[in-house]
C-alpha cells in the first residue's frame, strides 16, 4: 500500500496550490515548497506510519488460534528401590508424548482481529491529524519568518528617511538657521532606529531557526510573498457540528470511540471460556501395554460477577470516557473556529482602516513636519515625533497583518483537504 506521505509528496505541488490562496509573486521559498519539505522530513508521520503497520500485522496475528503445545514427559518414574530412576522396569512408568490445543471460539478471534483493525484505522486518523498539524505549523513558521523580514525592511526604510532628517538638520545648522542640539537629536533618532533594526534582525534569525526546523536546512531561503489572506473556505465562516466532525482531531477521537467499542465486544466475548483439548501417547516397558490419553480443560468462571462482568463494566466505562472526550474536543474546536473567524475578520477590517486612513495620515504628517522644519516654520521635535509615530504605525500594521495571517493559516489548514471532496468519517 502506498504510504500517505508518498501520495502527498507526489500530489502536493497541485493539491496545496489549488487549495491554498497564496499568491507567490517573488522568488524564494514558497509555502507549498516549505510544506513539501516538512512532510518529507517529519518523524511524527513516520511514527504514525509505523504504528499503522504494527496494528495491521497484529490484526492478522490476532485472528489466528494459539499454536499447539507439544508435551513430553515421564510419568510415575521410581525414585527409590532397586528400579530407582529406571525406565521400563516398573509397569507404571511411562514415557509420554502429546499435543495440546486451545480451541478459541471463532467469535473471539474475529473480535480480536476487529480490535486491531480499529486500532489501525485510529492510527490512520492520527496520521492524518499529524499531516494537518505539520501543514499548519509550517505555515505559521513561514508567516513568522516572512513578517519578521518585512519588519526589518520597514525599519531600514524608516532609518533611511531619518537620515534625510539628519541631513536637513545639518544643512540648517551650517546655514546658522538651526542648532547643534537639533543635529544631535536627529542623529539620536537614527541611532534608536538602528537599535530597533538590530532587535528585529535577531527576531528574524529566531524565525529562521523556527522555519529551518521544518524545511530541514539551517539556512532556509527567504519566504516568497506577499500573501493573499482575504479569503477562507466558506464552510468555516459559520461552522456547524457536522462540518467540524471532519476535523482530524475529532476524526481521531471518533476512531478512539470505535476502538473502545471493540474492546467492549472483546470483553463480552471473554465471558464464554475456551476449551483446551489434549491427546497423548504413553509408552511403557516391553512387558506392558502402551496407553493413549485424551483430555479436555475448561475454565470455570465461578466468580463471573466480580471478574468477567467487571471487566465488561470497565471497558464500557472507557467507552463512555472516549465518547465524552470526543464531545469535549468537538465543542473546543467549534469555539476555536468561531474565535479564529472573528479574529480574521476583525484583522481584515483593521487592516483596511490602516491602509485607508492611518498610514496615509502618518505619512502626510511626517512630510508636513519635515517640510515645515526645512522652511523654518516648524521644530525638529515635531519632525522626530512624526518619525516615531510613522515607525510605530508601520510596525503595528505589520504586526496586525501577521496576526491576521496566522489566523488565516489556522483556518485554511484546519482540515487536510476541502470538505466537499470528503466522505463522512
Amino acid at each position: 500500500m502506498v504510504s500517505l506521505r508518498r501520495w502527498l509528496n507526489a500530489a502536493f505541488g497541485v493539491s496545496v496550490l489549488a487549495f491554498s490562496p497564496f499568491a507567490v509573486r517573488a522568488e524564494g521559498l514558497s509555502l507549498a515548497e516549505a510544506q513539501r519539505r516538512a512532510l518529507a522530513n517529519a518523524p511524527q508521520i513516520d511514527a504514525s506510519d509505523a504504528g499503522v503497520r504494527a496494528s495491521r500485522e497484529l490484526a492478522v496475528s490476532a485472528g489466528r488460534r494459539p499454536d499447539p503445545v507439544l508435551r513430553l514427559g515421564v510419568d510415575n518414574l521410581p525414585v527409590t528401590g532397586p528400579d530407582a530412576f529406571t525406565i521400563g522396569n516398573d509397569f507404571m512408568t511411562m514415557r509420554r508424548v502429546g499435543v495440546m490445543q486451545e480451541f478459541t471460539r471463532g467469535e473471539k478471534l474475529e473480535r480480536r482481529r476487529d480490535r486491531y483493525e480499529a486500532q489501525a484505522v485510529k492510527g490512520e486518523a492520527e496520521r492524518e491529524a499529524a499531516v494537518t498539524s505539520v501543514l499548519r505549523d509550517v505555515a505559521l513558521a513561514w508567516i513568522d519568518r516572512y513578517y519578521a523580514g518585512r519588519i526589518v525592511d520597514a525599519l531600514v526604510d524608516e532609518r533611511d528617511q531619518a537620515l534625510q532628517e539628519v541631513e536637513a538638520a545639518q544643512a540648517l545648522y551650517r546655514s546658522s538657521r538651526g542648532s547643534q542640539a537639533d543635529v544631535l537629536a536627529a542623529r539620536l533618532s537614527v541611532a534608536n532606529i538602528e537599535d530597533r533594526i538590530g532587535e528585529a534582525q535577531a527576531r528574524r534569525q529566531a524565525a529562521d531557526a523556527g522555519l529551518a526546523r521544518w524545511v530541514g536546512t539551517n539556512d532556509p531561503a527567504s519566504p516568497a510573498g506577499p500573501l493573499d489572506i482575504g479569503t477562507v473556505p466558506e464552510h468555516l465562516l459559520a461552522p456547524h457540528v457536522a462540518e467540524l466532525e471532519f476535523h482530524p482531531d475529532v476524526v481521531a477521537a471518533t476512531r478512539a470511540v470505535d476502538l473502545a467499542q471493540a474492546d467492549v465486544r472483546i470483553a463480552e466475548a471473554e465471558r464464554n471460556p475456551d476449551w483446551t483439548w489434549e491427546l497423548s501417547y504413553s509408552h511403557r516397558g516391553s512387558a506392558y501395554s502402551d496407553m493413549v490419553s485424551v483430555g479436555v480443560s475448561v475454565p470455570v468462571p465461578w466468580d463471573r460477577p466480580n471478574k468477567q462482568d467487571r471487566d465488561i463494566a470497565a471497558k464500557r466505562a472507557f467507552l463512555d470516557q472516549a465518547a465524552a472526550q470526543r464531545e469535549v474536543m468537538l465543542r473546543e474546536h467549534r469555539a476555536e473556529v468561531s474565535a479564529l473567524v472573528a479574529e480574521w475578520k476583525g484583522g481584515l477590517a483593521r487592516l483596511r482602516r490602516f491602509d485607508a486612513e492611518i498610514l496615509p495620515l502618518a505619512r502626510e504628517r511626517g512630510e508636513a513636519a519635515l517640510a515645515a522644519y526645512r522652511g523654518l516654520k516648524g521644530s525638529l521635535g515635531d519632525v522626530l515625533a512624526a518619525r516615531r509615530a510613522s515607525i510605530e504605525t508601520r510596525i503595528q500594521r505589520l504586526q496586525l497583518e501577521a496576526e491576521t495571517a496566522r489566523a488565516w493559516a489556522k483556518l485554511n489548514f484546519l482540515f487536510p483537504v476541502d470538505l466537499p471532496a470528503r466522505g463522512r468519517p
